[in-house]
């Protein structure tokens, strides 16, 4: 893998922020602009990490963002209804594991294809999710101790900022380090051949697409415990951003792999074009154009890195 294929995508980050710290040295080029990045990036970067164990599969969950949403109005409605902050975080956790694993049971038993069938699942956790909310934010009884999770700052980091770190840890230990995650790998390089090596398809699959939405469960207890309320579409914005940071980065370090380090520079870039953009003045619908130039460009450094190998 030549240079320019595997450390292009970096380069391209440190080119965006040399760029908008010329273009806005006073706001943008602070130190306090770009530790807050990492607070903005935090999210996103969680559910971009849960993102990849299903695209190490070569698969899509696109629940992902309904099962930020139902954490969320779940977590309040249990804590309306007088439960304490340990048992609330379990039952979210488990109630966004167990959609995931639904969704991986029923791709690989079945062949199901997963953007149909995670579609699907997505479609039915937003209803169950207006059902319990009604439809409306939900306000109600949440422990300062749980809106501390996702508030302040720690040994002068912001907490999101360490959720992310610790949640980039955790998916590359289990990536790079254990054998579900060679699995997972092996399964998508080859899902005929990972199978004819004795690799067990249903029960890797059910694991990767159940870390996916569980890491998604995570991120809206976070967000909600950052807002300190909870809305039932309130993580409709993660998907498409998401992937978007996965793909970014399945172009760097690594040939066209999943990857957690990959996947945290993809949510950089996206988080720096966003938070640059803003600083500057430009409409939301520009940074759109502009995030999707991103990834074109993130292609063709990649692709210019293969022709010349």
């Amino acid at each position: 893998m030549s240079f320019s294929a595997r450390y292009g995508t970096l380069i391209g980050l440190t080119a965006i922020v040399a760029l908008f710290s010329a273009l806005s040295p006073e706001a943008f080029a602070r130190t306090s602009n770009l530790i807050n990045i990492t607070q903005q990036m935090s999210l996103l970067a969680i559910v971009a990490l849960g993102a990849t164990f299903v695209m190490s599969l070569s698969e899509f969950d696109l629940s992902v963002g309904a099962v930020v949403s139902m954490a969320g109005i779940v977590s309040v409605s249990l804590f309306g209804a007088g439960w304490g902050m340990v048992p609330t975080i379990v039952v979210t956790l488990v109630a966004g594991f167990a959609v995931g694993c639904i969704s991986g049971f029923l791709v690989a038993t079945w062949r199901m294809p997963s953007f149909i069938m995670t579609l699907a699942m997505g479609t039915i956790v937003g209803g169950l999710t207006f059902w319990i909310s009604d439809g409306a934010t939900l306000f109600g009884n949440i422990p300062n101790a749980f809106r501390d999770m996702g508030r302040g700052y720690l040994a002068g980091a912001p907490v999101l900022t360490l959720w992310a770190l610790a949640a980039t840890i955790f998916a590359a230990f289990i990536l790079d380090y254990t054998e579900l995650g060679r699995k997972m790998l092996a399964i998508g390089g080859n899902r005929e051949a990972a199978r004819l090596t004795g690799v067990p398809i249903v029960p890797t699959s059910v694991y990767a697409f159940g870390l996916c939405t569980l890491l998604a469960a995570v991120a809206g207890l976070l967000l909600t415990a950052r807002l300190g309320s909870a809305h039932p579409t309130g993580g409709n914005g993660f998907l498409l951003q998401a992937y978007a940071a996965v793909f970014l980065g399945m172009t760097a370090f690594r040939d066209g792999q999943p990857n957690a380090p990959g996947t945290l520079l993809g949510a950089a870039i996206i988080a720096v074009v966003a938070n640059g953009l803003t600083i500057l003045g430009v409409p939301n619908y520009l940074q759109d154009i502009f995030t999707g130039l991103i990834i074109i460009a993130a292609v063709l450094v990649r692709n210019v890195g293969h022709k010349t190998q």
